[in-house]
């Protein structure tokens, strides 16, 4: 009798382990419960769908549930939601509607995603305030402004999705407010990156409300008005996009552990406590490539390449998830962001570095080839040893360089060895020595000048 290897959960994390443990280990029973109808759906294109750039939702979808069933065997079971898991019997309690039944297990992946944040904010159940997080939520936005053509928008938070948002309603004509609680928006990425993209913003007709907490919403059935600091705007759309957090309840009532960051604590090869359950994706945690500490980072290759070692790994070959810089980047209107690693001189000393940093300014192309923009390139060393930390990049073109600086970090490299690095040239891609190259030649200098 083969071994039956279940999932929770039906997106990145749990589809990727779903679709390689049975690749490697055709005769295993795998078994996905998914409580909602989408599986394998590409999140972070969920703002382009509503901007319009994007037809329709099932263009998100990478597999279908059919596929997933017909041509790779997998038994997958949408609209079941597990509410329980008794490590002891090793089964799970599976709803289906009106019906419970336990499902046996002998591996299990907890794949539980995570949850957008929803404040307690008043009128938050107004029609026509949102939170963005899942495909349902997308549709829904959509239909909201497909029937009601809001004319001005607020927008609650500065990060990922209330910068992609502010995007997509502009699209639509919409006098889009941003409010963000901090000094600046895209607070991980470090105060050069946020002050450009601040620019970039204004300039396209977003207004800031930096360092303003909003109290809440009030309407007539349909969100009218968004309310802060005792003043008021009108808001015919709310998006609230404030941060999300890991869902560990049912991992938790299970007696599995959860670590310092919240999420569900995990070994290298996504193994919790217990022997028999992995976790994966936006609900474990993982190693940081250059602390290596536990770090939460919700990104999407982060789940895909864990869920993917965890299906190879309960297939008969352990395979280490993998270690995150927390390599992002993020598009706003026609300006672009990222950033990997230690961007953050405070958290760098924190982890018992002595950092050092630049900042420089440099072309993306050849300065007589035409088309090129600046870009601004920050990057943090340790002082002592001169091994990379982390760097962000700003600019209009050319934003994919951070993968330069992620390999360095995940290679451990100093900064003698990334200047040296013998990266492509042509005049229509990069200068003679590439951005990423000066930065890193700079702050050696100013590392053993220091």
């Amino acid at each position: 009798m083969s071994d039956t290897f279940v999932i929770i959960g039906g997106d990145a994390a749990g589809m990727s382990a779903a679709s390689k443990a049975k690749r490697e280990w055709p005769e295993m029973d795998v078994i996905v419960f998914e409580k909602g109808q989408w599986v394998s759906y590409g999140a972070c294109g969920m703002p382009y769908y509503v901007k319009g750039d994007v037809g329709s939702l099932e263009d998100l979808v990478a597999v279908s549930p059919e596929d997933f069933r017909e041509k790779r065997d997998i038994d997958l079971r949408t609209g079941h939601e597990v509410v329980a898991i008794n490590p002891d019997a090793q089964r799970v309690t599976v709803a289906d509607g009106s019906l419970t039944f336990d499902q046996p297990y002998d591996h299990l992946l907890v794949a539980t995603g995570a949850s957008a944040i929803e404040p307690p904010f008043e009128g938050m159940d107004l029609d026509g305030v949102f939170t963005i997080h899942d495909m349902d939520e997308a549709a829904a936005i959509k239909t909201y402004v497909d029937a009601h053509s809001p004319q001005t928008a607020a927008i609650i938070g500065g990060g990922y999705v209330g910068i992609e948002m502010a995007e997509a309603l502009a699209a639509h004509d919409c006098d889009v407010h941003l409010y963000e609680m901090l000094p600046h928006v895209l607070q991980p990425f470090g105060e050069t990156v946020a002050e450009r993209v601040e620019e970039h913003l204004q300039a396209q007709g977003v207004t800031l409300h930096l360092e303003t907490e909003i109290s809440g919403f009030t309407g007539d059935e349909h969100v009218e008005s968004v309310h802060f600091e005792g003043e008021s705007n009108p808001a015919d759309i709310a998006i609230v996009g404030v941060g999300v957090e890991p869902n560990v309840d049912i991992a938790a009532n299970a007696g599995l552990e959860l670590g310092p960051t919240g999420a569900i604590a995990t070994d290298e090869y996504g193994r919790t406590n217990d022997e028999n359950i992995y976790a994966a994706g936006d609900c474990a945690e993982a190693r940081h490539v250059v602390t290596g500490e536990p770090d939460h980072v919700p990104l999407a290759l982060t789940a895909n390449r864990a869920g993917r070692a965890v299906g190879q790994t309960v297939a008969g070959s352990p395979t280490r998830t993998g270690a995150t810089a927390g390599t992002a980047i993020v598009k706003a209107f026609e300006f672009g962001a990222a950033r990997t690693g230690l961007v953050d001189e405070s958290r760098a000393l924190e982890a018992e570095f002595d950092p050092v940093a630049v900042t420089i300014s440099a072309p993306t192309r050849a300065h007589y080839y035409p088309g090129g923009t600046e870009i601004t390139v920050t990057l943090l060393a340790d002082r002592g040893t001169g091994r990379l930390l982390g760097g962000t990049l700003v600019g209009s073109e050319g934003i994919k360089r951070v993968d330069t600086i992620a390999t360095a970090l995940h290679a451990e490299l100093t900064t003698q060895e990334l200047q040296n690095a013998d990266l492509a040239y042509a005049p229509p891609f990069s200068p003679t020595w590439d951005p990423v190259l000066t930065a890193a030649k700079v702050l050696e200098g100013k590392r053993r000048d220091e």
